[in-house]
């Protein structure tokens, strides 16, 4: 039998690398890296439950401690469900196809490092605060501010991302919007209510962080918050679109990219 080792963090890193690794052996044998979009929420669940059963938390708030694990619990098995269930029979992802005409032979070792491993450690670096939250700075015995805050934050997040997606994958469904933009519901508010939400939900856990006292991993949410600007969501998406669908950019000047504007909202 494994034996992780006790410091919680490095028993989360080497737990995140081991599934990773076996996760890309799945990957070579099906020749498609798409599925490793499935794991990157259910990564932090992972790390949730590992951080929750380490003795380096069991003098931590309970009641904080069993907040944080159903949030993260929700949360990753919602968008890992989600993201399954989209990609299902679609084929590789565009993105990975691209790496693969590039890397030739060399992609499946390219794969493993640039993709799998690196998804592993972000996730490691942005779930730091799923452990500093259920730890205990020794003199929290109840809920307080901070915890509301998160729970509000997180509540809110959950709302845009789950709803969003809903809503786009019900217009999506409709034959006769092919080719045409999502521009009402929370679509309305913002060209991407589910990052938005997504960003959202981590400031919300760090916001339990803060409320264990421990407010340090400030770099999770502001690493989240870029990847989902700038790397991964809102920059890639929008480069595609901006190409494919011309009204895009009517919608860009009437529409906020990221934050939800009030004043759309009673209009």
């Amino acid at each position: 039998m494994i034996s992780l080792p006790e410091n919680p963090r490095l028993s989360s890193l080497v737990s995140l690398l081991g599934s990773s690794t076996a996760l890309w052996l799945i990957s070579v044998l099906k020749g498609d890296a798409s599925i490793v979009d499935s794991f990157w929420s259910l990564g932090f669940v992972l790390q949730a439950f590992l951080y929750n059963s380490n003795p380096a938390t069991a003098a931590g708030l309970d009641i904080r401690k069993q907040i944080v694990l159903l949030f993260s619990s929700l949360w990753g098995a919602r968008l890992s469900g989600y993201i399954t269930w989209r990609n299902h029979g679609a084929g590789e992802d565009y993105r990975y196809q691209a790496m693969r005409k590039r890397w030739g032979d060399k992609f499946w070792f390219v794969s493993l490092l640039q993709t799998f491993y690196l998804q592993a450690f972000l996730n490691w670096i942005i779930g730091q605060p799923l452990l500093e939250s259920q730890q205990s700075n020794g003199s929290d015995d109840k809920l307080n501010g901070f915890d509301a805050l998160g729970c509000l934050l997180w509540v809110t997040g959950f709302f845009f991302e789950a709803v969003g997606d809903f809503q786009l994958a019900k217009f999506k469904s409709d034959p006769a919007n092919k080719g045409k933009l999502l521009t009402t519901g929370l679509w309305k508010l913002t060209r991407h209510p589910n990052y938005f939400g997504n960003s959202c939900m981590w400031w919300g856990f760090y916001s339990f962080s803060v409320a264990a006292g421990n407010w340090k991993t400030i770099y999770s949410p502001i690493l989240m918050t870029f990847l989902l600007l700038k790397v991964s969501g809102v920059a890639l998406l929008e480069k595609g679109l901006s190409k494919s669908k011309p009204q895009f950019q009517e919608y860009i000047a009437s529409t906020p990219s990221f934050i939800p504007s009030l004043r759309k909202l009673f209009s």
